[in-house]
């Protein structure tokens, strides 16, 4: 059996190695080893669903997956509707905890995006629940609830348009009181489609000859703007959160076959330009917005 070790941490930081790691696998049965893992944000359970579906569809046969010791971290996916999404996909090592009921400090939970309906049905429970975090936790004007929705409406369209595939997307506010002196939400979106080079191919491919390849294909989409429409104002929806992203002092970051380019602002040591990673299927974007109500 081929044994992958999850780390300590598994979040937007870590989450790349683990999507390497998974796809450097060989073909067979795998076990994910989360016994170690002691925090996880939206960014780190979708990768690990990612990671899972990768698995599974090579194989045919579902990864298991070794559950947290540590008890809060299984609580917490609970809370976060992790292992609703994870049940199609691994085979778990023992019962999970029961997702809580009544309220909780979710913003938004582990969501499958595969129709028209689930993008409608995150803005509304985003448009319900994001409110009162945005405003009173984060300290944003009331405005940002909506331009908040329709950055979620965009990644989540993403995935139907550009993808071609399933994807899932969530998010959540932490208390990042000792890393950047503020609370913060991360957002979360992931899909197993064809990626940034295979949806800009056919459109763009020619134009830029043997410079074509994974990272040239985001640096168009992310930095000039360029789509799969040949006509010009349509699909400009990553280049419209960029720069909302941006004016919220915000980092917004894109991984797609073997190349990751984010918008880094000053708070944050990422590289803006990653290449040579291993060749993972789909896009995966992280989103982190932090509050206004710190001197750092």
């Amino acid at each position: 059996m081929n044994v992958l070790a999850l780390p300590s941490s598994l979040d937007y930081r870590t989450v790349d190695d683990l999507l390497d790691e998974a796809h450097r696998l060989p073909e067979g049965r795998a076990l994910l080893d989360a016994r170690h893992l002691r925090w996880v944000d939206p960014a780190g359970m979708l990768g690990l669903l990612s990671a899972g579906r990768v698995l599974f569809d090579r194989s045919s046969i579902k990864p298991r997956l070794q559950l947290p010791e540590h008890a809060d971290v299984p609580g917490y996916m609970a809370r976060m509707g992790f292992f609703r999404a994870a049940e199609e996909i691994f085979e778990l090592d023992q019962r999970p905890p029961r997702r809580a009921s009544g309220d909780t400090d979710v913003l938004l939970e582990v969501m499958p995006i595969t129709t028209n309906h689930d993008v409608h049905e995150v803005v509304d429970r985003v448009q319900r629940s994001a409110g009162a975090i945005l405003t009173n936790t984060l300290h944003y004007p009331m405005t940002a609830v909506v331009q908040f929705s329709v950055i979620l409406s965009e990644v989540c369209q993403n995935i139907l348009e550009h993808a071609e595939a399933p994807g899932w997307v969530s998010a959540q506010a932490y208390n990042w009181q000792k890393r950047l002196g503020r609370h913060v939400v991360i957002v979360a979106v992931s899909d197993l489609g064809r990626g940034f080079r295979g949806s800009l191919a056919n459109e763009h491919s020619a134009r830029f000859g043997d410079r074509w390849g994974d990272a040239t294909a985001l640096e168009a989409a992310f930095i000039h703007g360029l789509t799969r429409f040949p006509d010009t104002g349509r699909g400009q929806g990553i280049q419209q959160m960029r720069k909302q992203v941006r004016k919220w002092n915000g980092s917004i970051a894109i991984r797609s076959g073997t190349a990751r380019i984010a918008d880094v602002p000053e708070w944050d040591d990422a590289p803006p330009l990653s290449k040579g990673m291993e060749s993972v299927r789909g896009s995966h974007i992280h989103i982190l917005l932090p509050g206004m109500d710190s001197n750092a």
